[in-house]
């Protein structure tokens, strides 16, 4: 028997064997339960709270909500920073609007600058109004 036929037999041999062991001769049948990694995410089955009682809070929602209600990543690192009952922005007393505004331009730690093009001026002042309304 030559060395290449015996190389070639060999990982013939090895192949058999690693394919038998992974289960790939068997393409019928279906993986088991515990079959693979499953990962779950903590938030499965929750929802954002997405709701409003006014104009200004609709526009809110629709432009900052994603980040600062509920399980966005703007709430999730402010509650890291800060008291998490007021990580949310609607929950918190001490933004006047300028601040709003300037944050929201310039950006803030890891909030990104957001431009006149997602969020009009005229629009940042009406979502910066209600953020820094009193009677929350």
């Amino acid at each position: 028997m030559s060395f290449k036929n015996s190389t070639a037999t060999a990982l013939a041999a090895v192949l058999a064997v690693a394919l038998a062991g992974s289960g790939v001769w068997a393409a019928d049948e279906a993986p088991g339960a515990n079959a693979g990694t499953q990962v779950k995410n903590a938030t499965s089955g929750v929802n954002q709270d997405r709701s409003s009682k006014s104009p200004p809070e609709a526009l809110f929602v629709e432009k900052c909500g994603m980040c600062h209600r509920q399980m966005g990543m703007g709430t999730i690192i402010l509650a890291r920073r800060m008291d998490p009952a007021v990580s949310m922005l609607e929950a918190r007393r001490d933004m006047p609007a300028d601040f709003v505004i300037q944050a929201a331009r310039a950006g803030v730690g890891n909030m990104p600058r957001i431009s006149r093009g997602e969020v009009s001026d005229a629009q940042l002042k009406v979502i910066a109004n209600y953020l820094a309304r009193h009677d929350k």
